[in-house]
């Protein structure tokens, strides 16, 4: 989905800042200790795991850092976190998914509905919005990994269900409950994966014009925010046109 895809973009360039940086590395330590608390601590055996430290691998988390998160679980340190997920709509009634670990639940909840209600948006029931995606497992790939036509077919035979390329690079889709398998067969003949993790994919779009864009960038900032969020998922659809004025 462009919206998907686009939003990305954005996190990416927003990414390069050292405290949004900073803030990044902490959630997904706490994804990495969580995965190995739930499960085996060698990453081999432990798809989860293996899933949560290539996402920290590919926005360059040191390797002491996502060590020290692994040990951190061997150790039974820190707090048991629940997952919740939480539905609501933004500006222009654009669907938002957000997904938290947390310590406490009221606490979580709280902050969550306060910043829906303070940056134009609303929180819903679970359900409201989640029909509007599919569950689904993402590969991504530099144009460095081959041509359109190599990576879609290692894509058919490591058993992915769709794969878009453009001059940027390859993302390659599949059910949730095959990704562990699929990316090992795609890795098997493609190399390394720039990442691979689990996502919401719009299966419907709102449509935002510039006005819209900016009031959901500041919500879903001020979601990201929270240390409680993990990541926020949106389905809006925006021109070329209005991302570049961003």
């Amino acid at each position: 989905m462009a919206g998907h895809s686009k939003w990305a973009n954005i996190q990416h360039r927003k990414g390069r800042q050292d405290a949004v940086r900073s803030k990044l590395f902490s959630k997904l330590s706490k994804e990495i200790t969580v995965a190995a608390k739930m499960g085996d601590p060698d990453p081999d055996k432990n798809p989860r795991l293996r899933m949560a430290v290539k996402e920290a691998k590919s926005v360059s988390v040191p390797k002491d850092v996502i060590d020290r998160a692994i040990k951190k679980s061997e150790a039974g340190d820190g707090d048991n976190y629940d997952e919740i997920r939480y539905e609501g709509y933004g500006p222009n009634g654009v669907a938002v998914i957000v997904e938290a670990m947390t310590d406490n639940r009221n606490r979580t909840a709280s902050v969550v509905r306060s910043t829906f209600s303070k940056n134009g948006g609303n929180l819903g029931e679970t359900g409201s919005v989640s029909f509007m995606f599919e569950r689904k497992g993402e590969v991504t790939y530099t144009s460095a990994a081959g041509d359109a036509d190599t990576v879609m077919e290692a894509a058919i035979e490591a058993g992915a269900e769709d794969c878009e390329s453009s001059e940027e690079g390859h993302t390659i889709y599949c059910a949730d409950s095959d990704l562990n398998e699929v990316s090992t067969a795609l890795e098997a003949e493609l190399g390394d994966s720039e990442s691979t993790k689990l996502i919401w994919k719009p299966n419907m779009t709102t449509e935002m014009d510039l006005e819209a864009m900016q009031k959901l960038m500041k919500l879903v900032d001020a979601l990201e925010d929270d240390d409680d969020v993990q990541r926020v998922t949106t389905n809006f659809e925006a021109s070329d046109e209005v991302m570049s004025q961003l």
